[in-house]
């Protein structure tokens, strides 16, 4: 194979498919608009499933080095209502399929697993363009370029590559969800760490979609995503930048819930970030364009439902392993992939599910907080 692969987009889905393309002895460059691996962190736990992400790792050889990540009692699950009462609780006895492990902890492992010059970071994509018979120019905005015989963007939600072969942008879902840490929780915030206890905690009130959801990190560190189905006007006239005042404004929303629950919001140990919610049409799909194919979020992004990060990697293993199988007839390569790619990613979206705020990554949080990478 004379075609090296050009990846945009650093992320799991990006990297997953730099490390199988290694394994297969393929060379590739991933261009990430990050400075530097730690930057920001990654934010908080993923599941990794058994029929998707872990199947991935296998294809990267990084099942050992995965397992070394787990975190134990992770998946453990309460359920609450919004008056604190524990309407349901599942321990995590070891035996379940989807292993919690730190997301900027696997984005180090598959890093690694690299060669040291595989990832090129300060390069942000401004635009890509078609050269025709396949070649595509990516245009940085530093003002430099790289022409590629084979184009991935695996840049998520806000693809610069997804143009080449789509018209399709991302839609907000009419929801929003504000996440929070809260640092050394069974010391500093007690009641919220038995509210959470050893895992994942979900709270529902009456009106739909109006959720707190917490997850318990490394290091005594309590996650917590607050959702709210609003219009994007409605969170535009909050002040984020006044920390107090909006976390006072948010909180107003889920008035007569119970304090422990709303600590996870009011005793935040950092700004609360704003996250819209975003979907591309489901079913996504595009035709055949010579030399270029999508990834993630950037090919099939969907409200959160625990899947992203695990589909984004498969998407990287499978296409990894359809070049390999097919290296002096790339266009063969990318229509299995997509062949596949296309019902899988769609099948998923459909699925919905209540883990899905483990796919958020969160830039606000500082690198060497206790999150941070």
């Amino acid at each position: 194979m004379t075609t090296h692969v050009t990846i945009i987009g650093a992320g799991l889905g990006g990297l997953t498919l730099a490390r199988v393309l290694h394994v297969h002895g393929i060379p590739s460059t991933v261009y990430e608009a990050e400075p530097s691996p730690a930057a920001r962190s990654q934010g908080g736990l993923l599941d990794i499933h058994e029929n998707n992400g872990q199947l991935a790792l296998a294809e990267a050889g990084l099942t050992d080095e995965f397992r070394g990540l787990i975190l134990p009692g992770r998946q453990a699950m309460r359920v609450l209502d919004p008056e604190g009462t524990v309407l349901h609780e599942s321990p995590d006895d070891g035996a379940g399929g989807r292993p919690e492990v730190q997301r900027g902890e696997l984005r180090e492992v598959l890093l690694d697993s690299l060669p040291a010059d595989t990832v090129r970071w300060g390069h942000k994509v401004s635009g890509a363009r078609s050269l025709g018979e396949g070649r595509h120019e990516v245009t940085f905005a530093d003002g430099g370029t790289v022409v590629t015989g084979l184009l991935v963007g695996a840049d998520g939600a806000w693809s610069r590559v997804r143009p080449l072969l789509s018209a399709a942008t991302p839609a907000y879902i009419g929801k929003s969800v504000v996440d929070t840490y809260l640092f050394d929780a069974d010391t500093r915030h007690p009641a919220a760490a038995k509210t959470v206890g050893g895992g994942m905690m979900i709270a529902t009130g009456p009106v739909p979609e109006l959720e707190i959801f917490a997850h318990r990190e490394r290091g005594g560190t309590l996650h917590a995503y607050v959702g709210l189905p609003r219009p994007q006007e409605w969170f535009a006239a909050i002040d984020f930048t006044d920390s107090a005042a909006a976390t006072a404004r948010i909180a107003a929303e889920f008035a007569g819930w119970a304090p422990e629950l709303l600590a996870l919001l009011t005793e935040c140990d950092v700004p609360p970030v704003l996250r819209p919610l975003y979907t591309l049409p489901t079913g996504h799909r595009w035709g055949r364009v010579p030399g270029v194919t999508l990834l993630g979020d950037a090919a099939h992004l969907a409200p959160p439902n625990g899947e992203g990060a695990n589909l984004a990697m498969l998407d990287g293993a499978e296409l990894g392993k359809a070049i390999a199988a097919h290296p002096d007839a790339i266009e063969t390569a990318l229509a299995a992939y997509e062949r596949d790619m296309f019902p899988r990613s769609a099948e998923a979206a459909s699925s919905g599910g209540l883990d899905g705020i483990e796919e958020f990554r969160v830039p606000d949080v500082p690198a060497g907080s206790p999150t941070g990478r």
